[in-house]
């Protein structure tokens, strides 16, 4: 049981530079999966239709989803879009070029959502909405500051991040839960760093003061143990 008093800096499998396409879309496919179990888009997507709710019905929003893994929640956002009736441009970013591949082979391309690998920072396109999931706890504590500013001075309309809280009971749960499926063999072991390396409610606080934007953006806890970052400009 590691110690939940500090964000733990054990490395997770998945990052490794020696990882192999196979166990990378096996072990992402499966991600998907947990997802889905764990209510993980249900914060993000009731961000997104706020924003659709609070913007002109004709608006076509630019959202950037930054990490995207295997684009479960690109597609998400697109469904929720054609449920709306509303158009949007959708592009994904992640750093690892192994995400890319995925994406696009579980992406139909009637969904119309643009997949890229590099760098976030190094976009120069107008953006609404910028929002990221389950990607936080992968950087370390300087890069999240930056990330934190870069988002509010990027995204026009806000931004929203979705990461795990980090607690005994939900690393005991997921445990639990990794041990009644048959699931690719780095979903328990990087599940588990995943929510010793996420945060508790204090932690945010001080990094959304540590880049002014205390009274600006606000945390919420999501069912079951979640906080989301949250940012509205509109």
């Amino acid at each position: 049981m590691p110690d939940f008093a500090r964000r733990s800096r054990e490395p997770e499998w998945m990052d490794g530079d020696d990882v192999s396409p196979e166990d990378f879309a096996g072990a992402m496919k499966d991600l998907a999966t947990v997802n889905t179990l764990t209510l993980a888009r249900r914060p993000t997507l009731a961000f997104i239709d706020a924003a659709l709710r609070a913007t002109p019905a004709n608006a076509t929003l630019t959202v950037l989803d930054v990490g995207y893994g295997a684009g479960d929640m690109l597609r998400a956002v697109r469904r929720l879009c054609d449920r709306r009736g509303r158009t949007a441009r959708l592009i994904g970013i992640d750093l690892n070029p192994r995400s890319e591949p995925v994406a696009r082979a579980t992406t139909p391309a009637a969904m119309h959502i643009e997949y890229r690998t590099g760098d976030a920072f190094a976009l120069d396109e107008p953006l609404d909405l910028v929002i990221s999931s389950l990607v936080t706890h992968h950087m370390e504590d300087a890069e999240i500051l930056r990330f934190l500013g870069w988002m509010e001075e990027r995204a026009r309309l806000g931004w929203l991040v979705n990461d795990l809280h980090r607690h005994w009971v939900s690393y005991q749960g997921f445990r639990l839960l990794t041990s009644a499926m048959r699931w690719h063999r780095f979903v328990p072991h990087d599940g588990l760093i995943s929510i010793a390396r996420s945060f508790r409610r204090k932690e945010w606080d001080e990094r959304l003061a540590a880049t002014g934007l205390t009274g600006r953006a606000k945390v919420e806890w999501w069912f079951p143990f979640r906080f989301c970052v949250e940012r509205r400009k509109w």
